[in-house]
């Protein structure tokens, strides 16, 4: 086959053209990478009380909407929580629930949730069933509404119990302090 000096000079070009065009499409994606925003951090605090850890945090924060989650860890192996659906005086007065709530700039936007199923658990001395997590970490969150700038109080409540140890001493109402900007919310006191 004899191939035209003009029809390779054409393939060259074509050749030369996509070439091109390929490192253009790579610079283009090496300069939007380079410049493109770093995420921003989710702020995030913990503490411990009464044999629980606490980590809570503020997540997919979208102005004036965001979430909060707070990750309840026994310290102990063998340590349960109570179900969010708990009465706030417990069952016949035993358990307290697992709660979260907020005060100031922030307002509830939705049902506290936990990722963890609820079992009941038979209590000696108490005729009705115990809603409680299975032992070990929950997850809960809380969609939160922001009203305006400025304070916020996140408050916790929760009791953690064993079948064979027994139960801490519940915690009601326990203060986490946020402050909300225009740049976010960020943990800390007042």
């Amino acid at each position: 086959m004899n191939v035209s000096p003009y029809a390779r000079h054409s393939r060259k070009a074509r050749l030369a053209a996509a070439l091109l065009s390929l490192a253009a499409l790579t610079a283009c994606g090496e300069q939007t990478a380079a410049t493109a925003p770093a995420p921003t951090p989710t702020p995030t605090t913990s503490f411990t009380e009464n044999g629980v850890t606490v980590t809570l945090s503020v997540s997919a924060w979208q102005p004036p909407r965001g979430t909060l989650t707070a990750v309840f860890t026994p310290e102990e192996k063998g340590f349960h929580l109570y179900s969010t659906d708990l009465p706030a005086t417990g069952i016949e007065g035993v358990g307290r629930p697992t709660s979260l709530g907020v005060t100031g700039v922030l307002r509830a936007d939705g049902k506290l949730t936990a990722a963890a199923d609820v079992r009941t658990i038979s209590v000696p001395g108490v005729e009705a069933p115990v809603p409680v997590y299975p032992d070990g970490p929950v997850t809960t969150t809380l969609p939160v509404r922001l009203d305006g700038n400025g304070d916020a109080t996140v408050l916790l409540g929760y009791a953690s119990c064993s079948a064979d140890e027994g139960c801490t001493i519940p915690v009601s109402d326990r203060p986490v302090h946020l402050r909300v900007t225009d740049k976010g919310p960020t943990f800390g006191d007042r």
